[in-house]
């Protein structure tokens, strides 16, 4: 089973005569679930729909990762069930950033692992290359890179333990991770040289993904100015509460 919408764009609706109308974009593995998880709305109030995949218009295509990435379209689909439930588009999203989050952080850990031993194995003009300071100085970046990611990770899922999701950290938690995961990658592959930029090398199976995971859920920029929203929101006489005490 999946979920939809992923990004805040797509918009389900259920129609008077109890079909739903709408699409989904970059839709996770749609067409290999058997049933996708719909939320949609119910006039003003909003509800998990489930849908069976079979039948539905399926425009099949990929995301960086090479990992499925569909739209659907759910026009005029009759729901196997439907559920009021306490959740809207901008929760649904920020959870799925925080999940993506811990994807993001375990990613991040392999690639640097896997940096510090080629590092090792590596020898260039008689030595390894993990002995050159250029490339010492990089790995402890990168290891910098994964304690932040780690670091939001952990914010944005503290954020979704309570009754309520805290955007404001899922935010700040999603611009730092997907900053960590493009510096990241890019000094892992400067480490690897041109082995790492190989089909046969195991270290795309994190990067590619890093760079997908980064674009769903919401990526640096839409979190940035959904961040800047929610502090002007508040007003500047309340931006230091909204950073010392969060959303």
């Amino acid at each position: 089973m999946t979920v939809a919408p992923v990004h805040a764009d797509g918009k389900i609706v259920l129609r008077d005569d109890g079909k739903l109308a709408g699409r989904a974009r970059r839709v996770p593995f749609a067409r290999n679930a058997g049933h996708i998880a719909v939320l949609t709305r119910r006039g003003n109030d909003p509800a998990v729909a489930l849908v069976a995949v079979a039948g539905l218009p399926i425009s099949q295509s990929t995301s960086l990762a090479g990992e499925p990435c569909d739209e659907v379209s759910f026009d005029s689909a009759v729901p196997m069930a439907i559920q009021p439930v306490a959740l809207d588009q901008d929760l649904l999203v920020g959870f799925g950033a925080a999940v993506r989050l811990q994807q993001m952080a375990g990613a991040l850990e392999k690639i640097l692992e896997q940096s510090v031993q080629h590092a090792l194995d590596r020898s260039q003009f008689g030595r390894p290359i993990a002995k050159f300071q250029v490339v010492q100085h990089n790995l402890a970046t990168l290891a910098g890179e994964v304690a932040a990611a780690s670091a939001a990770a952990d914010g944005a899922s503290e954020a979704c333990s309570g009754p309520e999701i805290g955007l404001a950290e899922v935010a700040i938690a999603k611009v730092r991770g997907g900053e960590a995961a493009g510096t990241g990658a890019a000094i892992a592959h400067q480490v690897h040289g041109a082995m790492g930029f190989t089909y046969e090398h195991s270290l795309h199976h994190a990067t590619r993904r890093l760079w997908a995971w980064r674009e769903e859920f919401g990526n640096e920029a839409v979190w940035a100015q959904r961040l800047g929203r929610m502090v002007a929101a508040h007003g500047a006489d309340q931006l230091w509460s909204l950073i010392t005490q969060g959303s």
